[in-house]
């Protein structure tokens, strides 16, 4: 061989060993309602220790659906962000299992405003979750005191863009949930859907927010979009009551967007 053609084939595989150091590794499969439950998920959902309250939003939530969307496993390190009253939180918990851990990070921004201790901390006290621990401060400073695989938040993306919550510098914390993240790491953003092109209109009367923006700005502060799900949707939402409306509440049209922090998984 010429040095011309050592040089070149030193080159190639170079370059393919490069490749697969940045190539991350293959999404989560697509989900959609009704699929099938790892074992491990159905325990999580079956959990004795669950309010029963709780277990009867699940026709609403699908939960099973949704965890499996996420990519959340058990091992796993993932924070729940604004987890209100820790109905992901427990199932996380139990998801992850005993060598994995559960972050419920609650703003100062909207503990303040409750005036009383965050109704997650119960979960965090109770034997049965005790992987679950609560973080507190404020939005902009979200962290963890590990890297995370997984960070979570379901119908509360809107609020950090209502004026009761300050607003907040929603660069800021998608930039955090960013540094936050193991490379390859997942961020899942759940909320209600307002109608396309309306910008913030509706995020202070209706509770709700256009999905391009939130995907702009979460790209904004390098994420990659890796898909969206369906299993949420409804189209008997016509997108212009609050989501605390009576005909409408606990059955709204959602949106589920998954993005990625590129570079490669160490799991």
């Amino acid at each position: 061989m010429t040095p011309r053609a050592s040089w070149l084939a030193l080159a190639a595989v170079l370059t393919l060993t490069a490749a697969c150091a940045t190539t991350p590794p293959p999404p989560p499969p697509p989900v959609e309602a009704g699929a099938a439950l790892p074992s491990w998920l159905d325990a999580a959902l079956t959990d004795p220790a669950r309010p029963a309250t709780d277990m009867a939003r699940d026709a609403n939530r699908l939960p099973g659906e949704t965890v499996l969307f996420a990519g959340v496993k058990p091992g796993m390190k993932v924070a729940d962000l604004i987890p209100g009253g820790g109905y992901f939180t427990r199932i996380f918990s139990k998801a992850v299992g005993p060598r994995g851990r559960v972050y419920a990070y609650v703003p100062d921004e909207l503990s303040k405003l409750a005036k009383r201790e965050p109704a997650v901390n119960a979960v965090a006290k109770d034997p049965a979750y005790s992987n679950v621990r609560v973080l507190l401060s404020t939005l902009p400073a979200f962290g963890a005191p590990e890297k995370l695989d997984v960070v979570f938040t379901a119908q509360n993306y809107h609020d950090m863009h209502a004026d009761f919550m300050g607003p907040v510098d929603v660069a800021t914390v998608n930039r955090r949930v960013y540094q936050a993240l193991k490379p390859g790491g997942l961020y899942i953003v759940i909320d209600h859907r307002a109608q396309a092109g309306s910008g913030m209109n509706a995020v202070n009367s209706l509770h709700r927010i256009d999905p391009a923006i939130v995907r702009r700005e979460v790209e904004a502060a390098g994420f990659v979009f890796d898909g969206q799900g369906d299993f949420l949707r409804d189209p008997k939402d016509k997108l212009n009551v609050s989501v605390f409306d009576k005909s409408i509440r606990g059955q709204t049209d959602q949106f589920v967007y998954r993005f990625r922090k590129p570079g490669r998984a160490s799991r």
